[in-house]
């Protein structure tokens, strides 16, 4: 990331400071984004942080178990040479299990 010019903020009566345009804007900021923030060294070290909902991890941590399994037991497609061959993989698989697809 490239430096930026250090821009000047205030603390306002509600103990709030507003994160300057040219800081937002090269950080990639949102509103309603989450930070990290610490004391560090005689400085406010803020980091922008992603939350995870506790339950979506626990469900992706079992469904990667399962593909595991899956491969393991060797309930796989491909490896593929290309998209379309393993679209069409995918299509004759669920013809088998007497599913449709939509193309």
């Amino acid at each position: 990331m490239a430096r930026t010019t250090a821009v000047l903020a205030r603390l306002t009566g509600n103990h709030q400071i507003s994160i300057p345009k040219p800081i937002r804007d090269a950080l990639g900021l949102k509103l309603g984004d989450f930070f990290e923030v610490r004391a560090e060294r005689g400085m406010v070290v803020m980091r922008p942080k992603a939350l995870e909902d506790k339950a979506t991890l626990e469900q992706l941590k079992k469904d990667l178990e399962a593909s595991k399994a899956a491969a393991k037991a060797g309930r796989v497609l491909g490896p593929f040479e290309s998209a379309g061959a393993a679209m069409k993989a995918v299509r004759a698989y669920a013809r088998r299990a007497h599913r449709t697809v939509r193309s």
